[in-house]
């Protein structure tokens, strides 16, 4: 048995170039979310640190990284520092079954813009973003804070109750598509209409579902330093902070990500097949193109949070059990009416 070291190496470097990617984009969104607030706000925003204040995230992450290192006395050494850990990996680690583009081909060779085309692509995206509320578990119970431990309660409720409804949109999806891997649908989106067409209602919910899922306004309960006073990283300094608030950007880097695939055509883009252009270029084209899809979901995420206030605890869990999983079994049913129609 012989090893294939080129694919090794090739894996390698695409694994480094999504977690550049990720971490480059998270840091960039503080920066961007910065600017949309003070667009909303009528103010400036950072503008000293570099042009535009483009170094400004640098300077946040300098001063994260150069913070003391404070650990409470009171807390549970080792779950304290593996909370954060956790949190910022499983983070990460989405993103490794995200189709970023079609395949390259250099000196022969084709390369495929994808770590991992595992046939239950959506299944891994769901187990691993289950994984994720054990980081704001563990950092809000070993912090030995009662309102940590207050917002991390809050954080496994809410995301328990929207992870049913957003499985169950996506279920809709599934039966008219017919597969787990994200390659598919993005396959099948290129040659026809994006699912967004077929599926209105099931990426409203969806839409709705990730803003939680990644604890944004409305949904920011966990967080709620109004009145839990920063939630369950607040005994938190230094990188571990930053580890929790990184992971938080990156989560809504992949969310956005993959709404743009499964809803929005993913890499493809209309009139795509008929440009005439060099293979490569048109894979690059259709990186810019998802990318530019993200952007847009990546804006949105920053416009909810500095136009529409938080909802109260009731509120959020009423809109979760009450109208997100009825409206997401209705679409379900609907469409399997649907598939069923057609079908005979």
């Amino acid at each position: 048995m012989t090893i294939d070291w080129y694919f090794i190496l090739e894996k390698l470097i695409l694994i480094s170039g999504v977690l550049a990617l990720s971490l480059i984009v998270a840091m960039y969104s503080t920066w961007g979310e910065r600017k949309v607030a003070a667009v909303i706000q009528d103010r400036r925003g950072p503008n000293r640190a570099g042009p535009l204040g483009l170094l400004q995230p640098l300077a946040d992450g300098g001063k994260l990284f150069f913070k003391e290192e404070i650990i409470p006395a009171s807390s549970h050494r080792f779950l304290f520092i593996l909370g954060p850990s956790l949190a910022m990996l499983v983070a990460c680690m989405t993103s490794a079954v995200i189709p970023w583009g079609d395949t390259l081909v250099i000196a022969g060779q084709e390369i495929s813009l994808q770590v991992a085309d595992i046939n239950i692509g959506i299944l891994y995206i769901f187990g691993v973003v289950s994984l994720g509320v054990y980081g704001i578990m563990l950092g809000g119970w070993a912090s030995n804070n009662k309102y940590s431990l207050l917002a991390s309660v809050r954080a496994a409720s809410q995301i328990i109750s929207y992870e049913l409804a957003m499985g169950l949109s996506l279920i809709a999806l599934l039966m008219l598509t017919g597969s787990l891997s994200l390659k598919d649908i993005v396959e099948q989106q290129r040659h026809g209409l994006w699912n967004v067409v077929y599926q209105p209602l099931g990426f409203l919910i969806f839409l709705v579902c990730a803003f939680a899922e990644c604890n944004r306004t409305p949904f920011d309960l966990p967080e709620a330093e109004n009145e839990l006073n920063g939630g369950y990283h607040l005994e938190y300094s230094s990188m571990k902070l930053g580890f929790y608030l990184f992971a938080e950007y990156i989560n809504m880097f992949v969310s956005s990500a993959l709404m743009a695939s499964l809803y929005f055509g993913g890499y493809s883009f209309p009139g795509m097949d008929s440009l005439g252009l060099p293979h490569n270029v048109v894979t690059i084209l259709g990186f810019l193109a998802l990318f530019l899809k993200i952007l847009v979901f990546l804006f949105l995420f920053m416009w909810v949070r500095w136009t529409i206030p938080r909802f109260r605890y009731d509120q959020l869990m009423r809109l979760g059990w009450n109208v997100m999983i009825p409206l997401a079994l209705l679409n379900m049913l609907i469409t399997g009416a649907i598939v069923l129609f057609r079908q005979g």
